[in-house]
């Protein structure tokens, strides 16, 4: 995995190319230590997840699994390896730019993410269920609510392997980019993205993200919470007093 940084934009590529990106023990470690870095990192104001290479992330290289091994040493297995929420759960917005196919626990990777784009070639799909079992790294549960139930259940019943313009129409990507102009998009939306006031930025993924599993008077509720909190940082004042002198904002966090 490598993680490289551009002002206040950290980028971590999925570095297994030999292996289409394959996540295994090795690569989970060092996804959620990075993750959870960044996520403590007040100078990184937006993440950017990818793949180096041909292909985002084709799924799980599994450890050698024997015939005697007992559920629970099954499901510890499968807790080493689930690096999604650790994604989902950093205070800071992550665009996914999807380089290429993002299969199984590549696409649980990439519904983690805040903001995905795509670049015209790759190929989205939750095929567990040909293999004998489900989605475990939150496809079951992140997928109905990104484009519905029924498309959901339609998708991971078949095993269905789906292309960008099929994932632009259902709303599980925002964009689809020419492979040659994907990376500087990214960084472009990025950039925009870092450009605001950090503090509005994480209150308004947390409106949005815990705002989803409550009730909608619940939801504002919290709204109004969170933007009664932002009027006392510095920032909103930042913001305020550039907008007056007509300069740019020097926001700090704070």
């Amino acid at each position: 995995m490598v993680v490289s940084y551009s002002k206040n934009i950290a980028t971590v590529k999925l570095n297994r190319g030999s292996h289409h990106n394959r996540i295994n023990e090795n690569m989970a470690f060092e996804l959620q230590d990075a993750f959870g870095h960044l996520g403590q990192n007040p100078s990184v104001r937006v993440v950017i997840l990818s793949g180096v290479g041909e292909y985002f992330c084709k799924g799980t290289d599994f450890p050698p699994i024997s015939s005697q091994l007992s559920n629970v040493s099954y499901e510890s297995t499968l807790e080493m390896l689930r690096v999604s929420d650790v994604v989902a759960s950093i205070r800071q917005p992550v665009i996914a730019v999807i380089n290429g196919d993002a299969i199984d626990q590549g696409m649980e990777l990439t519904l983690a993410c805040d903001i995905r784009i795509a670049s015209t070639s790759a190929m989205f799909g939750l095929t567990q269920m040909s293999k004998g079992y489900i989605p475990w790294d939150g496809g079951s549960q992140r997928l109905p609510r990104l484009i519905g139930q029924g498309r959901a259940m339609e998708m991971i019943l078949n095993s269905r392997i789906i292309g960008v313009d099929e994932a632009l129409h259902m709303g599980l990507i925002t964009s689809e980019v020419p492979p040659e102009k994907l990376e500087n998009i990214g960084l472009l939306m990025a950039s925009t993205i870092a450009s605001h006031g950090p503090t509005a930025t994480q209150y308004l993924k947390e409106a949005v993200l815990k705002g989803s599993d409550l009730t909608l008077r619940q939801g504002l509720r919290l709204e109004a919470d969170l933007s009664f909190l932002l009027q006392t940082t510095s920032d909103r004042s930042e913001g305020i007093k550039s907008f007056l002198e007509r300069r740019k904002p020097e926001y700090k966090g704070e």
